[in-house]
């Protein structure tokens, strides 16, 4: 098929916007935008639409927003609208073999990793976490498997020391888009060659919970700043302090020998805060109580002093 195609677009945060506004600016069509209900958000828990809510209807599209996609009315929706394609980023359900059946040519999924490595819906947080220099984009042909489908095209990405998960997020979110457009070009001009995923090779990236932000002082300080960036912005790296929650930012590891228990503050020099760890120390350079704002740490210390012996939870 060399016409452009009838596509149903299918995602849910701000990761899938850009894909969304390239899709939009291509010559295909798009027939209906699909994303997850409205959901409360933050302490005052007010109800906010998705990002590609706002995006969608800002551009014109209908937007729908059903609770489950196994339900027989979305898929009698999918039917009566007949698309050549549905491309998928980051909606956050599993589609059923049926949803993915409707499609003249099949479903599109567009992730965040170098497939089959980090299968799963938190691949770029994992690959930081991990300490990988490298991670990418893959378009994917859909199956009823999670993320087991045919590769379409890749495109690689660096990772930084200086990258957090949501700088990373940004550039791959635009590469997605990037990778998206040229798949559905090949895809035209018949000049894909799906490639199966080698399972031996597969490797897992788990939804991240708010506890598991709290920092493992026991791992070694080059794991713990790369933990620090991978849990930026969300769950966001934290420890305690007797009681009190502190948010830990931009880390920078320090391979000295150390003689304390890990998460115990050492001596240092002032307005800096280093921290004993299981292999090294943790050079802390911003942080956040509870109440109070994201602060420098020699800002934080002139009001919150951290002796050396102190230790972290």
């Amino acid at each position: 098929m060399n016409q452009p195609y009838n596509i149903i677009f299918m995602g849910t945060p701000a990761f899938s916007v850009p894909t969304l506004q390239a899709l939009h600016n291509s010559v295909h069509r798009l027939s209906l935008v699909v994303t997850r209900p409205d959901k409360p958000k933050g302490r005052g828990r007010q109800v906010v639409p998705p990002p590609v809510k706002i995006a969608a209807e800002q551009l014109g599209y209908n937007v729908l927003q059903p609770r489950s996609a196994k339900t027989a009315e979305f898929v009698e929706t999918l039917e009566r609208i007949a698309p050549d394609l549905l491309v998928v980023i980051a909606y956050g359900q599993i589609l059923t073999p049926r949803v993915l059946e409707i499609p003249r040519y099949g479903s599109i999924n567009v992730h965040a990793s170098l497939l089959p490595r980090y299968r799963g819906p938190a691949p770029i947080q994992w690959a930081i976490l991990n300490g990988d220099n490298e991670t990418g984009i893959t378009t994917m042909q859909m199956e009823a498997g999670l993320d087991t489908g045919d590769i379409l095209l890749t495109a690689k990405e660096s990772i930084s020391q200086d990258d957090t998960a949501a700088t990373l997020i940004d550039r791959l979110a635009q590469l997605g888009a990037e990778l998206l457009i040229k798949t559905l070009e090949a895809m035209r001009a018949d000049r894909l060659n799906p490639v199966p995923q080698d399972d031996s090779l597969a490797t897992y990236a788990p939804m991240l919970k708010k506890s598991d932000g709290q920092i493992p002082w026991s791992k070694s300080a080059e794991q713990l700043a790369a933990f620090v960036r991978g849990m930026d912005p969300w769950p966001g790296a934290f420890t305690f302090l007797g009681e009190q929650r502190l948010k830990i930012f931009n880390a920078s590891p320090y391979p000295v020998k150390v003689n304390v228990l890990p998460g115990t503050v050492v001596e240092s020099f002032p307005d800096e805060l280093r921290v004993a760890t299981g292999n090294g120390e943790l050079s802390i350079a911003e942080i956040q109580g509870a109440s109070g704002k994201r602060l420098k740490i020699k800002d934080f210390l002139h009001g919150h002093p951290i002796p050396p012996g102190t230790t972290f939870k």
